[in-house]
């Protein structure tokens, strides 16, 4: 009898198991590699802090799914953008990453008006495109 009770907790256990979906290994990205259209007035911009922890930019951030605050600074090479350096400051874009999901963003120049000065609001962080991405995960 002992060992018909034993046996079926094993089973459950192996049955629970296997009925869960295994969520450690699963990813999306966060992407800043690709030229966005200067048609659209979208720029290239770097990361300089992810979660408000300072990283050192690069082209793809590989995350577990979940809430993530980048913060950028925009690369806007445009001939009509007449502002000081003091208003190029950083921003911040939130990104919902979802698996299997690839996000990049970009500057969006907001030239519906002239700005002028230490006027900041001349743009703002976007994300302009999003595609499917398998997560690559690495072996032992």
């Amino acid at each position: 009898m002992r060992a018909l009770v034993l046996g079926m907790g094993i089973v459950a256990v192996l049955g629970g198991c296997a009925s869960q979906e295994d969520t450690s290994r699963q990813c999306g990205w966060v992407s800043g590699y690709q030229d966005p259209p200067e048609n659209e007035r979208l720029y290239r911009a770097i990361v300089t802090h992810l979660n408000g922890t300072p990283v050192i930019s690069r082209p793809n951030y590989q995350l577990a799914p979940g809430s993530y605050e980048f913060t950028l600074v925009e690369l806007i090479d445009a001939v009509d953008l007449r502002v000081a350096p003091e208003a190029h400051q950083k921003k911040t874009l939130k990104v919902d990453v979802a698996a299997n999901t690839r996000y990049h963003f970009a500057a969006r120049f907001k030239d519906d008006k002239r700005y002028f000065g230490k006027d900041a609001d001349f743009w703002e962080p976007v994300i302009w495109q999003t595609e499917a991405a398998e997560c690559e995960t690495q072996t032992p």
